[in-house]
């Protein structure tokens, strides 16, 4: 894995950093040998609403259905990761998604317990892994957490809950 994907999972809570390392793993050893970064991690509230208001009230194209509160993102719960195109000098995306790499992605994220957006029904957003064990989308539990004791105070109540390794 890459010193900015190392970087950016050290913002997400510990398990999500495991699995998604471990799917770098596995990746890089198939048959495809595929390269990802991890792009997108932890998100402030300010940048999450940006990235609501793309396409909505700022120029661009929608990105998200998720206003801030919404984002696992914000809660250090969800990253954005992709393949990248072979053969080039430097590190660049693949958002093809219907490149084989991207379906060797996805297919080896569900074996390390990795949930992913590419199966929404309403807004496909094939870079979005999340823990398998977690809703797709934060509940009021975890909204109140968030707003009353940060985002150590979410990780704190799902190592205890689901039993992950602090």
């Amino acid at each position: 894995m890459d010193a900015i994907s190392t970087a950016r999972l050290q913002t997400v809570i510990p398990e999500l950093a495991r699995r998604v390392t471990r799917l770098d793993s596995l990746l890089l050893t198939s048959q495809l040998c595929v390269h990802i970064r991890v792009v997108q991690a932890l998100r402030s509230y300010a940048d999450q609403a940006a990235l609501y208001a793309q396409g909505r009230t700022l120029p661009g194209k929608i990105v998200t259905d998720a206003r801030p509160m919404d984002s696992m993102h914000i809660y250090g719960l969800a990253v954005d990761a992709c393949p990248d195109l072979p053969g080039l000098p430097t590190w660049q995306p693949d958002w093809n998604e219907n490149d084989a790499r991207w379906k060797e992605f996805l297919s080896i994220a569900q074996t390390c317990n990795l949930a992913e957006g590419a199966q929404w029904r309403t807004f496909n957003d094939f870079p979005h892994l999340y823990l398998g064990e977690l809703p797709a989308d934060p509940d009021d539990n975890l909204k109140e957490l968030l707003t009353d004791g940060g985002v150590q105070a979410v990780w704190d109540w799902c190592n205890k809950t689901y039993q992950f390794a602090p």
